[in-house]
């Protein structure tokens, strides 16, 4: 995002309405109307760096039709609750992409061998790949907690689109052995993910708009709006007691 400062809140705003628009005929959608070259914004962190810029721009400018200052706003969630969303958001995310990961350093990358009878075989190193998903099904069953334990409707929402994604995809995660509990929590049978083809494992970890690229997207949801709220200031009222209160400021009166 080379040269982001030169944007100014008009060509920021055309982006951010461009990147909602599900009219455009050229952009790909999964089957929950989610469309992956937003996901491909939003991962590669260019949708962030554009949300601080147009904030932070937006918060310096004097809106003459109103009245309203600009205040300091409250975390919703304590500081240590939003540092821990955000390590557990970013630890999802780190082992969804490890999954995706391509080229020579992927964990689907076949091997061929021969035999001493001289016959060829080529084969995933399924030790590998389930190792990856192991870490991958711990980190997002943390960061179910976390955010499930959240105030902030950001995080909330990030997370009940990654439970409806599990929900979405519960026939073939089934097929490599992993099944959601009650809690929406996901686990996962070792006997019979090592069992299974890894070519349907790698049909949901390692393609764009897979299971696996989806909840990574999502994870950096969750990352931005922990983020985010952890930079507000959490204050006490004149009482002595914590407030969650926020002031809507002149950012709301901007007309955004």
């Amino acid at each position: 995002m080379a040269g982001i400062m030169s944007y100014d809140s008009n060509s920021i705003s055309t982006l951010f309405s461009s990147l909602g628009n599900r009219s455009n005929k050229n952009t790909t959608t999964d089957m929950l109307g989610i469309s992956y070259t937003d996901y491909a914004t939003i991962r590669s962190g260019s949708y962030f760096k554009l949300l601080r810029s147009y904030y932070s721009e937006g918060s310096n400018k004097t809106d003459s039709t109103s009245s309203n200052k600009t205040s300091t706003s409250t975390a919703k969630d304590t500081t240590a609750k939003l540092a821990a969303t955000e390590q557990s958001a970013e630890d999802l995310k780190s082992s969804a992409d490890k999954l995706l990961e391509k080229g020579s350093k992927s964990l689907f990358h076949q091997t061929t061998a021969t035999d001493a009878d001289g016959k060829t075989t080529t084969k995933y190193d399924t030790d590998k790949i389930y190792s990856a998903v192991k870490d991958f099904v711990s980190n997002y069953n943390s960061l179910i907690d976390k955010a499930g334990d959240s105030n902030v409707t950001g995080i909330l929402s990030a997370a009940a689109s990654m439970t409806n994604m599990s929900k979405a995809n519960a026939g073939l995660l089934s097929q490599i052995g992993i099944t959601r509990d009650e809690k929406n929590k996901l686990v996962l049978d070792e006997d019979t993910f090592k069992k299974t083809d890894m070519s349907t494992v790698k049909s949901l970890f390692h393609t764009t708009g897979s299971y696996g690229y989806q909840i990574s997207a999502q994870a950096s949801m969750i990352d931005y709006y922990a983020s985010n709220e952890a930079s507000k200031s959490n204050t006490y009222s004149k009482n002595g007691m914590y407030t969650y209160n926020y002031n809507t400021g002149e950012i709301y009166s901007s007309g955004f």
